[in-house]
C-alpha cells in the first residue's frame, strides 16, 4: 500500500513538473526565435527600397500583392501600400516598385499614375463607374499611390485622364517627384531657379514637411508617419528619433523661398527642438528659406498647440487627411521667443547657461514636480508611454508636494525684477514667467476667472507675463478655475536672482535642480507659426467659443505694457 502510494506521489509530482516546465521551455524558445527573426527582418528592411512594416493581424481584409492569397499577418509598405506575407516578402521586395522620391516627368511635363493593384482602402469610389472598389473577396482593383485614386479593373482603361496624375486633394502640399530630378538637374542651385520650377507644380504651391517624435506622449508618433508617407512624398516625412530636425530642414533651401510649412507631430519640446533648429538656418543665412510651423500635439501638456489654436491632444479623432486640409486653412502668425540666462553664484570664469523659451520659465512647485516627472521617466520611459499615466503621474507628485511643501519661504530665497523695476514679493512658493496664454495643460494662467479677468495674452508684443502662486494646491485650484494667481506684473525683460539654496525650474518642461544664481530672460527672435482660428480649445464653453478663440488671436488682442500694469 505504501509502496504504491509512494508511485502515485512520484508520478504526479513527475506530470506536474512537466506541466511547468514544458510550457515554460516552448515559451522561451518562441521567445529566442521571435528575436531572432525580429533582428533578421530589421536588417532586410534596413537595405529594403520599400518603407515595410510587420504586423500580426491586419486591421482589414488583405491579401497578398505576389500569391494573391489572403493572409491575416505579414508586412506592408507605408510609402506605396504594397502587402505581402512573410514567405512572399523578398519577391515583393525585388519585383513590385515602391514610390519613387526622385523621377523624371514625362515628355508632356506631367506625372503619371503609380498603380498599386488589391488592397484599396475601404469605402473607396471607382473613378469612372462611381461604385465601391475593392469589395470582391480577392485581389482586386488598383490605387494611384500619388492621387490615391482608386479604379475598378475593367474601368481602368476608360480613365478621362488616361494615365495622367494631378496628384490628388494635396497636390499643393506634395513635392512631386520630377521637381527634385530638376533640382539635382541644376548647375545653379539658386532661390530664383527653384521659383522657375514650382511654377510646374501650380499656383499656391506650398510644400509641407512632416517631422514627428516617436517617443512623444502616448507613442502615436510611428504610426503617423506611415500615413503621411502614404499620402506625401516619403522625403516630405522625417522621423526625429533617426534624423534630427537641423538636417531635416535643409529640404528647405531646396524649395521655393518662404513657400514651405512644417508640421511638428509631438509635444511642447519638439516644438521647441525645431524652432532652436530654424534659428540655426538664420545664423547660417538661410533666412528667405525659413518655413512655417504648425503642431499637431501628441505630448502631454501641449500647451503651445492649444494657444495657437490645434487643441491640447491629438488621439486619432480626425483623420490625416483633415490634419492636411487644417495646413492649407491655417493663417501665419508671428510669436516671440525669449533667451533664458542662468549665471551660476560663484562661477564667473564659466559661460552662463543658455536656454530658449517659447511656452514659459518656472521656479516652485510645478517645477518641481516636472523634475520629478523627468527623474523617473528617465529610469523606466516604457512605462510612461500614455497621456494618461503621464498626467496621473503628475497628480501623484503634486498630491505629494501638498504635504511636504518643499519650495516655501521661496519670497525669502528670490528677488524680482521686472524691467528692472523691483517687485515685493507676497509670501510665494512659486514663480511662472509666461509667454503665451495657457499654462500646466490647458489652464488660462492670465486671463484668470471671475471679476478679475484680465486682457487676453498676445504671442508677438514682446511681453512676458508673470505671476505667483502659493503651492501645489493652489496650482490645483487654478487648473480647476477655482483660483486665480497672484498677478505680478508684465515685462519685456524678467531677472530673478536666487540667493541661497537649490531650487527646481523648468524652461518649457524640460527641468533641472539649480543653486544660487541669476536668471535673466529677454527678447530672442520671433518665430512664424501657423494659427488656427476655427479650432475650439479643450476648455472653451460652448457659447462662448467662437469668441474667445477670436480674442485669443495672437494678432487681434492688444494687452498692456509696463511692469506695473498688473500687480496684485
Amino acid at each position: 500500500m505504501d509502496i504504491m502510494m509512494h508511485a502515485t506521489c512520484w508520478t504526479l509530482l513527475f506530470w506536474t513538473t512537466l506541466a511547468v516546465v514544458v510550457p515554460v521551455i516552448i515559451t522561451l524558445w518562441c521567445s529566442v526565435q521571435r528575436s531572432k527573426r525580429k533582428i533578421h527582418m530589421k536588417d532586410f528592411f534596413r537595405k529594403s527600397k520599400h518603407g515595410w512594416h510587420c504586423t500580426d493581424l491586419f486591421n482589414k481584409p488583405t491579401y497578398c500583392c505576389v500569391c494573391q492569397q489572403h493572409i491575416l499577418q505579414g508586412a506592408v509598405c507605408d510609402c506605396c501600400g504594397v502587402c505581402a506575407d512573410e514567405t512572399c516578402l523578398r519577391r515583393a521586395d525585388r519585383s513590385l516598385v515602391c514610390k519613387e522620391i526622385m523621377a523624371p516627368s514625362r515628355t508632356d511635363g506631367t506625372l503619371a499614375h503609380r498603380w498599386v493593384r488589391g488592397n484599396v482602402p475601404l469605402c473607396s469610389v471607382c473613378a469612372v463607374c462611381k461604385e465601391q472598389c475593392g469589395n470582391q473577396p480577392k485581389l482586386c482593383d488598383f490605387r494611384c499611390v500619388w492621387c490615391q485614386t482608386t479604379v475598378h479593373d475593367d474601368c481602368k482603361p476608360s480613365l478621362s485622364d488616361g494615365e495622367r496624375c494631378e496628384l490628388g486633394e494635396f497636390r499643393s502640399l506634395i513635392i512631386p517627384p520630377h521637381y527634385l530630378h530638376h533640382v539635382n538637374k541644376l548647375r545653379r542651385r539658386h532661390p530664383d531657379e527653384y521659383s522657375k520650377l514650382a511654377s510646374a507644380c501650380g499656383s499656391g504651391w506650398t510644400p509641407v514637411l512632416v517631422l514627428a517624435n516617436t517617443r512623444s506622449g502616448n507613442n502615436m508618433g510611428e504610426a503617423l508617419l506611415g500615413e503621411f508617407r502614404t499620402i506625401l512624398n516619403p522625403v516630405q516625412v522625417f522621423d526625429l528619433s533617426e534624423l534630427p530636425p537641423s538636417k531635416a530642414l535643409q529640404l528647405c533651401t531646396l524649395l521655393p523661398p518662404g513657400s514651405v510649412r512644417v508640421l511638428v507631430c509631438g509635444g511642447d519640446g519638439t516644438v521647441g527642438w525645431v524652432l532652436d533648429a530654424i534659428d540655426t538656418m538664420k545664423l547660417k543665412g538661410q533666412d528667405q528659406f525659413i518655413p512655417r510651423v504648425m503642431i499637431l500635439p501628441l505630448g502631454t501638456g501641449n500647451d503651445l498647440s492649444n494657444s495657437l489654436g490645434w487643441g491640447s491632444g491629438y488621439a486619432g479623432e480626425i483623420p490625416v487627411e483633415q490634419v492636411l486640409r487644417n495646413i492649407l486653412e491655417a493663417e501665419v502668425v508671428k510669436m516671440d521667443r525669449w533667451k533664458v540666462q542662468v549665471a551660476s553664484k560663484g562661477l564667473y570664469f564659466r559661460k552662463p547657461k543658455v536656454l530658449s523659451m517659447n511656452n514659459y520659465f518656472s521656479v516652485g512647485p510645478d517645477a518641481l514636480m516636472a523634475l520629478n516627472f523627468h527623474t523617473h521617466r528617465e529610469k523606466t520611459p516604457s512605462f510612461f508611454s500614455s497621456r494618461i499615466i503621464n498626467k496621473a503621474v503628475y497628480f501623484m507628485y503634486g498630491t505629494k508636494d501638498c504635504l511636504v511643501q518643499e519650495c516655501k519661504d521661496l519670497d525669502k530665497r528670490i528677488e524680482l525684477e521686472l524691467d528692472g523695476e523691483r517687485v515685493a514679493l507676497p509670501s510665494l512658493e512659486g514663480i511662472i514667467v509666461c509667454n503665451i496664454g495657457y499654462w500646466g495643460g490647458g489652464c488660462r494662467l492670465w486671463e484668470g476667472m471671475g471679476d478679475e479677468l484680465y486682457p487676453p495674452t498676445r504671442l508677438d508684443d514682446g511681453l512676458l507675463e508673470v505671476v505667483g502662486v502659493f503651492g501645489s494646491f493652489h496650482c490645483a485650484q487654478i487648473q480647476v478655475k477655482m483660483a486665480n494667481p497672484v498677478r505680478l506684473g508684465q515685462a519685456h525683460t524678467v531677472r530673478l536672482v536666487l540667493k541661497t539654496s537649490r531650487m527646481p525650474m523648468q524652461v518649457d518642461g524640460e527641468p533641472w535642480a539649480q543653486g544660487p544664481c541669476t536668471i535673466t530672460i529677454t527678447h530672442k527672435t520671433q518665430a512664424f507659426m501657423l494659427y488656427h482660428s476655427a479650432e475650439q480649445t479643450d476648455d472653451d464653453d460652448d457659447e462662448s467659443s467662437t469668441s474667445e478663440a477670436e480674442s485669443s488671436a495672437p494678432h487681434d488682442s492688444p494687452k498692456p505694457a509696463g511692469p506695473a500694469s498688473a500687480r496684485a
